[in-house]
């Protein structure tokens, strides 16, 4: 192993919360390896990048010697982590849980060493306990500390329900602590709270408590909200080469050097040109989760496309035109055939008058026209997308 110092250096890159530092330095100067856990609730099928800042902290101790222990929530996953939320989460059936633990082992494996990962579900402890045991484990907290969670406060302050199921969440996320032994739990930085419960929970059973060590949320593609699937700001592990590099050239340049550090555990080199800063981070993505191959080639396809505005030669989807012909008519029908996205007719004029619809790099200005839509010619709709016409 290295040095404690040289650890901690590595360790404390892209953290908002290590509790403690002192704490996670004497369990390092031990020279044994630690019991590093990450739960996690297959919720959906798919993991993005904001899963994977997580992942890949993980992968910084699993590299440095340490024991990864990746707990799959099927039981939490049916609760719900109530961290951050509004509102109660929509309940899951055991069956979807379980097809959604296959996905997310095999991606997350995808940043993680297979064979140095313990998997375990925590079902296979909460499923064996008598409701005795629940009652005692209830009796160790208040329902005081729970209401001073920010998200349950804000509840109760609104008027909204808060569900007795969703109390629960912390107490169980704090006993998978217990009982794989950890000796540090990472989470995002809304998971303090709950790390905090396994802290206590281990010290009741005469156990050392876990180091807390919290990572920042990552901001999606619109550069304002967290990473979410259910609002389309996403970049998954599994996305298509093309779409994985053509989603991360739409980041917002002041967002660059939180994903060089988060998403390749690199430091932005402020001197680069920001254009040329997101072609390396989305090259450098793909890399990682396709190939190299693939990277470079998504690479010489966006170049052809956008830097040497070589769209002849571009390879693009399809489009065949509806019923209507006039400008406002076709951007719509492309939009939904090819891209399956629904725009208004007000989006489309705006986007009509902004300059954005060129056909063959010819500006489009008149929402009624119907111009010569010729086989072959290129349609482009938006800085991302571009469509060829059959």
């Amino acid at each position: 192993m290295l040095s404690v110092p040289e650890q901690l250096e590595i360790l404390k890159r892209g953290t908002v919360t290590i509790h403690s530092e002192k704490e996670l330095a004497e369990k390092l100067a031990r020279g044994k390896p630690l019991r590093i856990k990450l739960g996690v609730d297959p919720t959906s099928p798919d993991i993005h990048l904001g899963h994977a800042v997580a992942l890949r902290k993980l992968r910084q101790f699993q590299d440095l010697g340490h024991q990864i222990v990746l707990i799959i929530g099927d039981f939490t996953a049916m609760i719900g982590d109530p961290s951050g939320r509004s509102t109660t989460r929509p309940p899951l059936t055991y069956d979807e849980v379980l097809k959604n633990a296959k996905t997310y082992t095999d991606q997350a494996f995808l940043v993680l060493d297979k064979d140095k990962t313990e998997v375990v579900f925590n079902g296979s402890w909460f499923k064996e306990m008598p409701f005795m045991e629940v009652i005692k484990l209830n009796a160790r907290v208040t329902l005081q500390q729970m209401l001073q969670r920010e998200d349950f406060k804000n509840r109760v302050a609104n008027g909204t329900e808060v569900r007795l199921h969703e109390i629960q969440y912390p107490i169980m996320q704090g006993w998978d602590s217990v009982v794989v032994r950890s000796d540090v739990e990472i989470g995002g930085s809304d998971q303090l709270f709950n790390i905090l419960v396994g802290r206590d929970l281990q010290k009741e059973e005469g156990m050392e408590p876990q180091i807390c060590m919290t990572l920042p949320l990552l901001e999606g593609l619109d550069g304002v909200k967290k990473m979410s699937k259910s609002l389309g700001n996403y970049v998954g592990l599994t996305d298509e080469p093309k779409d994985m590099f053509g989603k991360l050239m739409s980041i917002p340049d002041e967002l660059m050097a939180k994903y060089y550090l988060l998403v390749l555990g690199e430091v932005l080199d402020t001197a680069m040109h920001p254009m040329e800063a997101k072609k390396q981070l989305a090259a450098k993505c793909v890399a990682t989760y396709h190939n190299a191959e693939a990277a470079q080639g998504c690479r010489d396809d966006w170049d052809t496309r956008f830097s040497k505005r070589d769209m002849a030669s571009a390879e693009l989807p399809s489009y065949t035109l509806g019923e209507r012909k006039d400008v406002l008519g076709v951007v719509q029908h492309a939009y939904l055939t090819v891209f399956e996205q629904t725009v208004s007719g007000g989006d489309a004029r705006r986007l009509i008058q902004g300059g954005s619809i060129q056909l063959n790099g010819e500006k489009l200005a008149d929402p009624k026209a119907e111009p010569a839509w010729e086989s072959g010619a290129v349609l482009k709709l938006d800085k991302k997308r571009s469509v060829r016409l059959a």
